[in-house]
This record gives structure tokens, C-alpha cells and sequence, in this order.
């Protein structure tokens, strides 16, 4: 089992996902600063290291620089301060394994810390195929640990967002998401799901993609988005008449939070559409 190491204690953030780690049996330990991590780093071999919510994300780059020269397989955390697109991207590119920004949810980092303690195929699961602030498209493995990694990137990307429409398209990118890699792919980590986040003027636009040979409405028995009205749970019976787990709500809860939800003809394109004020003009704007 991998040590995680994490930078700071006086944060109370810091403190909790400590504890969390701890009471789960996994080793931890505690860093004053950056040059104490470093030091550390060279007697010890962790496997993780989450950085203080005090800093920003490209003193955290950093320093990833300076932990991957003693310990290359080193996978980081960022907690940072705040983040703009061109440091998610610069993140992305540099291949941290998940970045967070306040409000943090302690119980959130440490279960991803402990996921990625015992994770040897990380390192190429986020393949960046084109990024700039306001369109940014990668290519993922199939994994459940890549999604949820990629999630706290994409919601890192909408911080532009009021919090509550923020929460909202998360959630159906989310959804959306995991239906692309259950059934697209069926989890295979050697099939791959494209995903492009596009910010306009007066939008937040995700597109997936996914490998699957796509679906028709009419087949979905098995999702809560096809059900009758007046039998909204007969697709229970249907997942349980082939084995399928409990769920089927991914789709239907998606189409509820987000203000359009449109599929290709096949059915294994989706685009979710999420519309936003725009943005106020001011005089010194016009000016430009």
C-alpha cells in the first residue's frame, strides 16, 4: 500500500482528509512545506501527494517538477487556492491526477487519494487533444477512477459558472459519462471515450463520444428515460430480467439538469448544452 503524503496540517481541510486516510488504515504523514515534502520524498517512497490549500496551482506544477526528479511515479493531488483554464489545462498537461479548489470535500479527495494509492495505469488514461481557454478535448481509458478523475477537472473548468448551474451540468456530465463507459464500453480500459468542454459567451457546452455502436430510444428499456407514464419504474423489472445492476436513472436525471440534451443519430454522440447569462459589457470593454 502506497504512503500518502500530505503538505501542511494547519488547513482544517488538510487535517480531515488525514483523518479519513488514518481511520482507513492507509499511511500517511505530514509536510511542513515544499523543501520539508522534498525531503521527505528522498528517505520515503510515497506513492501520493495531496499540496496545501494554500497554494496556487503553478506552484504546485512546480513542485510536481522537483518531487518527479527523486520519485517519478509520484502521483499529485492539487489543492490550490483558486485556478484559472490555462492552469487546469497546464494540469492536464502535466498529468496531475486531480485538482480541487474551494468549497473542498474532504471525504471526496481522501477517497480519490486512496483509489490512486493502489493505481499502476494512471499515468496515460488523459490524453490531451487540443486545449485553450474556452475549448479543451481529451481522450480517457475507460476506468471509473479515470472519470471521476477527470470530473474534478471539468468542474475546475466551469468555475466561471454560478455555483448551483456549476452543480447541475456536473451532474449530468457525470451521468453521461459513466453510461458512455458502461455501455459504450463496457469499462474495457482499452476503449477510449473523447470528451470536449466548450465555454461560450452564453453557454457551458460537454460533448462525448463514445465507442459503443450507439443506441435508439425505443431500446432503452433497461433506462428510466423510457419508461411509460404510467409505469415509471418498468425498467427495474427489465434490469433485473437480464442481470443488470440497480440504476438506470443516469440518462433521465441528465436530461432534468441541463437545458439541452441532444444525441446523434446512432446515439453514441451526446452533446449537453447548459445556457449562462452573458456577460455584462462595460465601457472600458466597448472601448477595446
Amino acid at each position: 500500500m502506497s504512503r500518502v503524503l500530505l503538505i501542511g496540517n494547519q488547513a482544517q481541510v488538510s487535517r480531515e482528509i488525514g483523518e479519513a486516510l488514518l481511520a482507513a488504515g492507509f499511511p500517511m504523514d505530514y509536510a511542513a512545506g515544499h523543501a520539508d515534502a522534498l525531503q521527505r520524498l528522498r528517505a520515503l517512497a510515497f506513492g501520493v501527494v495531496i499540496t496545501s490549500p494554500d497554494s496556487f496551482v503553478d506552484e504546485d506544477l512546480a513542485l510536481l517538477e522537483e518531487m518527479r526528479g527523486i520519485r517519478p511515479g509520484v502521483k499529485c493531488i492539487v489543492l490550490a487556492h483558486s485556478s484559472t483554464p490555462d492552469e487546469v489545462i497546464a494540469a492536464l498537461r502535466a498529468r496531475i491526477f486531480a485538482c480541487f479548489t474551494p468549497p473542498f470535500d474532504s471525504h471526496e479527495i481522501a477517497t480519490l487519494a486512496m483509489s490512486a494509492a493502489s493505481d499502476n495505469e494512471w499515468r496515460d488514461d488523459i490524453q490531451v487533444l487540443s486545449a485553450k481557454p474556452g475549448w479543451v478535448s481529451v481522450r480517457l481509458n475507460c476506468r471509473l477512477i479515470t472519470a471521476e478523475r477527470l470530473m474534478t477537472f471539468a468542474k475546475e473548468l466551469s468555475v466561471q459558472l454560478p455555483e448551483n448551474t456549476r452543480d447541475e451540468m456536473m451532474q449530468a456530465l457525470r451521468e453521461i459519462l459513466l453510461n458512455a463507459m458502461e455501455h459504450g464500453a463496457a469499462f474495457n480500459p482499452e476503449q477510449v471515450v473523447e470528451v470536449t468542454a466548450v465555454r461560450t459567451a452564453r453557454s457551458m457546452v460537454f460533448y462525448v463520444r463514445d465507442p459503443g455502436a450507439g443506441f435508439r430510444r425505443e431500446s432503452l428499456t433497461h433506462a428510466a428515460i423510457a419508461n411509460p407514464s404510467d409505469d415509471p419504474a418498468a425498467h427495474i423489472a427489465q434490469r433485473e430480467k437480464v442481470g443488470m445492476r440497480s440504476g438506470g436513472y443516469g440518462l433521465l436525471l441528465a436530461a432534468g439538469t441541463v437545458d439541452e440534451l441532444i444525441y446523434s443519430e446512432i446515439g453514441n454522440e451526446v452533446l449537453l448544452i447548459k445556457y449562462v447569462s452573458a456577460p455584462e459589457i462595460t465601457p472600458s470593454d466597448m472601448s477595446q
